[in-house]
């Protein structure tokens, strides 16, 4: 199997006609029609990341994030990008990212949040057309039954792992059942969630400001960016594992949130 059929398998899940015009998504280093030996599947790049494949015997890195957004004028080693792409060259090890193709797929990053604290989707968040096609950005739900505030957000904080909740005030003994969710950066987004009703916003890198302006309409939960993403490796595994079950995909045990908690 080509680096290429892998590509594709992942591009019919997420294609890479959803990706923002900001992104950089699909190949980033290495020759398509390579033949691969075995796929790790991580979040994000780093040499860490590019080492592991190596001691697994992994050609192929997927990666949630690109490794080149801002398209490097030099290689020369000056940093941790430029350092990963002459690695990964002189290993002949490819990397391919999907970022903002699988934020927008059907059953992408915000629906695998959702599957994660078991929220039944009734609807995208926000609505975007593309090509005439009518694509989804975060969802909107609802739990099987209503929870207390504190103890979801106690819950969400145990599934994602999340070294501190940061979130809006709420009452005591308060009841919430309406979830929105939207893995990564997506505060702007916290309009969208109140006119929808929802009882709590989960999302990632929630600024200073936007908390004062939700005003107590809706809980708003920062978990962190990492965090908010980090089972959209999962994702991965399942496109690719379905080739074939005896087919070499690792899920990466490298630590890449730069993020560290007291």
């Amino acid at each position: 199997m080509k680096v290429n059929d892998i590509n594709h398998l992942i591009e019919a899940h997420a294609p890479l006609h959803y990706q923002e015009s900001y992104d950089n998504c699909g190949m980033q280093v290495g020759d398509p029609e390579m033949e691969v030996s075995g796929v790790l599947i991580t979040l994000d790049v780093t040499e860490t990341v590019i080492d592991e494949a190596i001691r697994k015997g992994c050609n192929l890195i997927i990666a949630h994030h690109p490794l080149i957004f801002h398209g490097p004028k030099k290689i020369c080693g000056r940093n941790y990008v430029e350092r990963c792409i002459i690695k990964a060259i002189k290993n002949d090890i490819a990397i391919y990212a999907s970022h903002t193709c699988m934020d927008k797929a059907a059953n992408g990053v915000s629906a695998k949040m959702a599957e994660k604290l078991g929220v039944s989707i009734d609807s995208p968040l926000e609505i975007e057309k593309v090509n005439g096609e009518e694509i989804g950005l975060g969802v909107i739900g609802h739990l099987p039954q209503p929870e207390e505030a504190r103890q979801f957000l106690l819950r969400v904080k145990e599934t994602f792992q999340v070294g501190s909740v940061r979130h809006t005030a709420f009452t005591e003994g308060k009841s919430v059942k309406k979830i929105a969710l939207c893995g990564g950066s997506s505060a702007e987004f916290i309009d969208n969630a109140i006119k929808a009703q929802a009882d709590v916003f989960v999302t990632a890198d929630v600024k200073y400001h936007q908390f004062f302006d939700v005003e107590e309409r809706i809980i708003v939960a920062d978990i962190g960016h990492f965090e908010s993403e980090q089972f959209t490796k999962e994702i991965f595994f399942e496109i690719i594992s379905k080739i074939n079950p005896k087919f070499a995909v690792y899920i990466s045990e490298s630590k890449t949130n730069p993020i560290n908690y007291l």
